[in-house]
C-alpha cells in the first residue's frame, strides 16, 4: 500500500474512532483504533518517508486527526507536534485531553510512541 494511502487510513480511523467515542461505543471505537494502529506500523516500516507523510495531517481539518498524529511526531518534528498538541489543549474537546497526556509524558520522558 502507497505511504498515501497509509495515512489517508490513519486520518479515516482516527475520526472515526472519535465518533465512536462520541456516540459511546466503545467497541466500534476499539475497532478503528486497531486500524489506525495497523497504519501507523505500516508508514514506520517506510522510516522517515513515512513519518513524513504522517506529518502532512499536523494541518488536518479535524483536531482530533491533528493530535494524533502529533502525538505519532513529537520525536521526529518535536517543535511542530508540540505545537499542535498545545494548540489542541486549549481548543478543548476531547483532543484536548490526549494532547494533555501526551505533552506531560514528553515533559516527564516517559513518552515512547515511536522509539527511534
Amino acid at each position: 500500500m502507497r505511504v498515501e494511502e497509509l495515512v489517508e487510513q490513519f486520518a479515516e480511523n482516527v475520526a472515526a474512532q472519535t465518533d465512536a467515542i462520541r456516540r459511546a461505543d466503545a467497541r466500534e471505537g476499539n475497532k478503528h483504533a486497531r486500524k489506525y494502529a495497523a497504519a501507523l506500523q505500516e508508514l514506520r516500516t517506510h522510516g522517515d518517508a513515512g513519518r513524513d507523510a504522517l506529518a502532512v495531517l499536523l494541518k488536518h481539518p479535524r483536531t482530533d486527526v491533528r493530535a494524533m498524529a502529533a502525538a505519532f511526531l513529537l520525536r521526529y518534528r518535536t517543535a511542530e507536534a508540540k505545537a499542535v498538541l498545545e494548540a489542541v489543549v486549549k481548543e478543548g474537546g476531547i483532543a484536548a485531553i490526549g494532547a494533555t497526556m501526551t505533552l506531560k509524558r514528553w515533559e516527564e520522558g516517559t513518552w515512547a510512541l515511536d522509539p527511534e
